[in-house]
């Protein structure tokens, strides 16, 4: 009848205390869980013998709740002490306020809080260093760790309650079983759903029932379950020199499944890696795209303007938060911070996006003015001048931040992941992923629906007719170069979230994107994208399958190279009117 009640009329956490601690509790102990928790755990710090503590304790799993858990650790921190109140008999304490120039304190009962009284009438007060303090042994902290385990099991927040779930499975104790299984029957969160499968399933397989343990097998190979995989192989190991052939046959085919749920892992976690990878490449070439495939400019320096969004990501994180000192050819600039807190923080990044592409666009805009526009039609001087301003930008960013890398946190937003079936998608990469997407279309939509993207491709067809037609198209010019270049500064202000900000950060994905560029076909947007994707996807299914990046890149390379030799043009062939 007791537990009959309890069922149906105590709520979640009850009933998973109720499953753990049925077998501890006698008619008293049920009277004992009428007091409230401090009540408990005072009448348990001087309760005689040490099996009479350990009883009352492990009565708190009925009612689990933050509060037992608080009051145990001051327990086992040494913060209760013993005193003796007015009528002789032994009260827990602990301390209150300030202390006094003897260094005592006053005191307050531990089981309701009130202010411990002498025989006169007077509050107590004592020097902790000369009373005597509630101690514990192993079995006190051992029911005390029960107890908390039930607290964990339910919580209400999820994440702690699935990571409690989780921990129960350690040590394949039976002995958890009843309240993970009665924890089941309300648990409404999915996750935590399967999370208490497994964990029932893992500790299942430590059972005398040949049958349940078979069972335990099935479900955790159905469940891909990735924490059992190490403990069913030692059941196997165990299990073959029995000679019981059904529960070896069951841990194989759990071993089985459990491999090809791997498997999809890996093939799951290698395509986001190399959509991860083609949205990076992408983001960096579109920028590219624009200046070398449409312009014809061989604009060598496009590393460092991904290096300027990187870097003006890093100073508006910083005016954010406490400011900045740089100390640019030895003079010493300050840039001070608003202090914002964690959620104004958060929208540092927001701020940056625009900034970065501006500031790209900015310095795009006076290297086009002052030496691009001498150098086209003239690709080969292009290159070399180009090449002197990346060393010259190079310098400058080590003159101005310094020569090691800077490190620019990501938002709150982006730092977390998803974990969908085992695969982790980190939200950063799913942010650079939507935001290529939406890059390509704003791009796409500029060169095909605007004015502007009119007159970008009537120059770049032919510049001379264009200009007869009286377009002018040094303004042309020197618009597209600066969009070409702000979204160089956008692709740097990404990689800021995925890697370390330094001097040479363009110089590693300057290659990749004159590859991508390439392969693509010169002036070809879609081309881009796709040749993005391509090479993306080839890097890390032959990294992941080969396991040496390095050799993984040099194949790509060289199947590059070989495309090339087919289709020198690239993917799609940019036709002109233009004879030159």
């Amino acid at each position: 009848m007791l537990k009959s009640f309890f069922v149906t009329t105590l709520p979640q956490t009850c009933l998973v205390g109720l499953a753990l601690g049925l077998s501890f509790f006698t008619t008293a102990q049920a009277q004992v869980t009428e007091k409230s928790v401090r009540e408990t755990v005072a009448s348990a710090i001087v309760a005689q013998p040490a099996a009479a503590q350990r009883e009352l304790i492990l009565s708190l799993k009925l009612k689990p709740s933050a509060e037992a858990v608080e009051w145990f650790g001051k327990w086992k921190e040494g913060a209760i002490f013993l005193l003796d109140d007015a009528a002789g008999v032994k009260t827990p304490v602990i301390l209150t306020g300030a202390a006094a120039a003897d260094d005592s304190f006053a005191t307050l009962r531990v089981s309701d809080g009130t202010p411990l009284l002498g025989a006169d009438g007077a509050a107590v007060r004592i020097n902790p260093k000369e009373v005597e303090f509630a101690e514990t042994d192993s079995g006190i902290r051992r029911a005390m760790k029960e107890v908390t385990d039930v607290v964990a099991l339910a919580d209400p927040d999820i994440s702690k309650r699935l990571r409690a779930i989780q921990d129960a499975a350690v040590g394949q104790k039976v002995e958890k079983l009843p309240a993970l299984q009665l924890l089941k029957t309300t648990e409404k969160n999915p996750l935590a759903l399967r999370a208490l499968e497994e964990s029932i399933a893992i500790i299942q397989l430590r059972s005398p029932l040949v049958a349940e343990r078979i069972g335990a097998c099935q479900k955790l190979g159905d469940l891909g379950s990735l924490a059992a995989l190490g403990t069913i192989k030692t059941i196997l190991a165990e299990t073959e020199s029995a000679k019981d052939r059904p529960l070896v046959l069951a841990a194989e085919k759990a071993i089985s499944a459990i491999g090809s749920h791997i498997s999809r892992i890996n093939a799951a976690g290698t395509a986001f890696r190399g959509i991860s990878l083609a949205s990076v490449l992408l983001v960096v070439a579109i920028g590219l795209a624009i200046t070398f495939g449409l312009m014809g400019i061989i604009n060598m320096a496009h590393g460092e303007l991904i290096a300027v969004g990187a870097y003006t990501t890093y100073v508006i994180q910083n005016i954010f938060a406490s400011g900045l000192n740089l100390s640019p050819f030895g003079m010493s600039i300050s840039i001070p911070g608003m202090h914002l807190s964690a959620g104004g923080m958060d929208l540092y990044f927001v701020v940056a996006l625009p900034a970065s592409f501006l500031a790209a666009a900015l310095v795009g805009l006076v290297l086009e003015r002052t030496v691009i526009q001498f150098l086209y039609r003239r690709p080969l001087e292009s290159l070399l001048a180009t090449w002197g301003i990346s060393l010259v930008l190079q310098q400058l960013f080590r003159l101005i931040f310094g020569a090691n890398n800077v490190q620019v946190s990501s938002p709150s937003w982006l730092s977390g992941n998803w974990t969908v079936n085992d695969v982790v998608f980190g939200w950063n990469r799913v942010f650079v992923i939507g935001f290529a997407a939406l890059i390509i279309v704003v791009t796409w939509l500029v060169l095909n629906k605007t004015s502007l993207g009119l007159l970008i491709r009537a120059v770049m067809q032919n510049r001379n007719m264009a200009a007869c037609m009286g377009v002018r198209t040094e303004r042309v010019n020197m618009m597209t170069f600066a969009f070409g270049c702000g979204l160089a500064g956008l692709a740097g202000a990404f990689l800021s979230q995925i890697g370390n900000v330094g001097p040479s950060l363009g110089q590693n994905y300057i290659v990749d994107a004159f590859m991508t560029v390439v392969v693509g076909g010169v002036g070809n947007i879609l081309g881009t994208v796709i040749s993005a994707f391509g090479i993306g996807m080839a890097d890390q299914s032959l990294q992941q399958y080969l396991g040496n990046p390095v050799i993984g890149k040099i194949l790509v390379l060289g199947a590059i190279i070989l495309f090339l030799q087919w289709r020198p043009a690239g993917i799609f062939v940019t036709r002109s009117r233009s004879l030159d």
